[in-house]
């Protein structure tokens, strides 16, 4: 059973790269301030939610 620390770490993986990509993506299309924020925020929830859900995928594959 992984540990709760493996799972942290997860979380923070998984977020961290979502962020990454609703800020560039929303940058690309030109926004900027509060629109970009919101956006971007929009963006990465979506992406670090399908992050997620493909290491779960990976994990419970391997079982």
């Amino acid at each position: 059973m992984p540990s709760i620390v493996l799972y942290l770490v997860a979380i923070v993986a998984c977020g961290g790269l979502g962020a990454l990509v609703g800020w560039f993506v929303s940058g690309a299309i030109g926004l900027t301030g509060t629109p970009m924020a919101l956006v971007a925020a929009f963006i990465g929830m979506i992406v670090a939610t399908a992050l997620w859900v493909l290491g779960t995928a990976i994990v419970q594959r391997k079982r």
